[in-house]
């Protein structure tokens, strides 16, 4: 990750815009015919749990202390760290609950150390998205308000082209609610209903 991120800020004269959104755990939703994501934390396998740590939340602080370096230097930036309502409120698992709750106090603190540099982070939450692995297990699912991998990449690009967003840094922000604040719709043309704490 190192050397990627030193070639791109090298190539490309400084990283403007950086996307947190790899994470582990995911692996074998469906194990022998049965849907184990949600089973109770004592049945969790503990693989889950490192996967979730070590893919998801450390390498999203790693690679934004690599980012954060160049974008400190030109006082400017974007930093989206990809969490979920999960975060705070019990959904699916015990591990998954933990790592994005700890995703999204670790971009909490960012903000404010960023915010003197003019650097922006903030935490973007989806939908259900339809990848790959959600549409594995998409028997076990409701799908009816999910959103594309691409709609979330619209909400990015909308707040990258925003002069103002230092206006959402250290805050909670919903990719559904972004499409209306910004005017997209996702690539069927269809618009995700954006999702408070209250319908999880």
């Amino acid at each position: 990750m190192t050397a990627a991120l030193e070639r791109v800020a090298r190539e490309t004269h400084g990283i403007g815009i950086l996307v947190n959104n790899v994470w582990g755990g995911y692996e074998r939703m469906v194990e022998d015919g049965a849907f184990t994501w949600a089973t109770p934390f004592w049945e969790q396998p503990l693989w889950r749990w490192d996967a979730m740590f070590s893919a998801g939340v450390r390498a999203h602080y790693h690679a934004s202390q690599l980012a954060a370096r160049t974008m400190v230097a030109s006082r400017r930036g974007l930093i989206v760290n990809i969490s979920t309502w999960t975060a705070q409120e019990h959904i699916a698992n015990v591990a998954y609950g933990v790592s994005k709750a700890a995703t999204d106090k670790m971009t909490a603190d960012m903000a404010i150390e960023l915010r003197p540099y003019g650097v922006t982070a903030v935490w973007l939450y989806p939908g259900l998205v339809r990848t790959e692995k959600v549409m594995e297990a998409a028997a076990w699912l409701d799908l009816t308000n999910s959103e594309s991998p691409e709609f979330i990449g619209r909400a990015v690009a909308a707040l990258a082209g925003d002069p103002h967003v230092m206006r959402h840094t250290g805050t909670v922000l919903v990719a559904a609610s972004l499409a209306v604040e910004y005017g997209f719709t996702d690539i069927d043309g269809k618009a995700p209903r954006p999702l408070t704490l209250a319908d999880v």
